[in-house]
């Protein structure tokens, strides 16, 4: 399968890192915003071709799929296109950041027929995997999640500290990894959601600090807390509170309420969840069938954050 990544930025390496521990998979072309640092990666990994040309990469045939890494703003639009031109495509999270290129991307997908998967990361985290097959068994229901979100981007860079050129969002891309993970737990509908914000960064534009709280239709709650302003430790740390076990999640490694760490490591065939991701849309392709965190699957996140963000705009109509 011959695959082109779009985005040269710390998330594009991390892909590279999973694929290339994947067999049949060929990274044949890198799409960057500069051509030197996209040449520079595309060496590093051995991809045969790098380019800043979009549109011209997907004019070729022998691509199968793209995986767009690209910034947020980019994202609806790149996989839009890549669906038009035949190529199956895994775009990051957040695959929107409005609800109404959400339901473009999901209206070309059904059109088209083609994988199109979300990167909804925690789906495919070891620790997060553990949890669902414990609700799929039967032996634990979540009653209520408890979240944190933070970081310190009080300058516009990236994950690997380099300068960013586009600017990230605490409610379209990070809030999303917790709203679609909440639901996919609890197998439940969110009907009630609210939301809070604190003041904006004077040269980002953005809110720096937010509180979410959403209810589903089977009565459990969430609580997000978000923010850009904290000084460590970094990462979001989940709190599954069940009916038969606590249960923290921190990225790839779990641990009980009493802080006992579980081994999660025969969970899945890899401790790396971007590579478990990226495994699970290679395969789809192959088999032919929809994959974990589809366009379809992940839809009423986007339709959440989608009334969370016109909660904002009425909010911010009060002040």
């Amino acid at each position: 399968m011959k695959i082109a990544l779009a985005g040269g930025g710390a998330f594009g390496e991390k892909h590279l890192d999973g694929l290339k521990n994947i067999d049949g998979v060929e990274v044949v072309c890198l799409v960057g915003r500069t051509l030197d640092k996209t040449q520079e990666m595309a060496d590093k990994y051995g991809v045969p071709k790098a380019t800043t040309d979009y549109d011209e990469m997907l004019k070729d045939d022998s691509i199968d799929a793209v995986i767009l890494c690209t910034p947020t703003q980019m994202h609806a639009e790149q996989a839009i296109k890549a669906m038009d031109a035949g190529k199956h495509v895994e775009v990051e999270i957040p695959m929107a950041d409005s609800w109404a290129d959400a339901q473009a991307v999901l209206a070309k997908q059904k059109e088209t027929g083609l994988v199109c998967m979300a990167g909804h990361t925690r789906r495919f985290n070891p620790s997060h995997q553990w949890v669902k097959k414990q609700i799929d068994a039967g032996e634990l229901n979540i009653l209520s999640m408890d979240v944190e979100t933070y970081f310190f981007r009080r300058e516009n860079k990236n994950a690997k500290g380099e300068a960013r050129s586009w600017t990230d969002h605490l409610l379209w891309h990070h809030s999303a990894h917790t709203i679609d993970i909440f639901q996919y737990m609890t197998g439940a509908k969110v009907v009630k959601a609210n939301i809070l914000q604190g003041p904006k960064h004077p040269k980002l534009g953005i809110a720096m600090d937010q509180s979410i709280q959403m209810k589903t239709d089977k009565g459990q709650i969430l609580t997000l807390s978000l923010s850009f302003n904290n000084d460590g430790p970094f990462g979001t740390f989940f709190r599954y509170i069940g009916d038969n076990g606590t249960y923290l999640a921190r990225y790839d490694d779990l641990f009980t309420g009493k802080d006992e760490q579980i081994d999660v490591s025969d969970v899945a065939v890899s401790m790396n969840g971007i590579e478990l991701q990226d495994r699970e849309f290679i395969s789809a392709i192959q088999e032919g069938r929809e994959p974990n965190s589809s366009v379809q699957s992940v839809i009423e996140c986007y339709r959440v954050i989608g009334e969370l963000a016109a909660s904002l705009e009425e909010q911010d109509g009060w002040s």
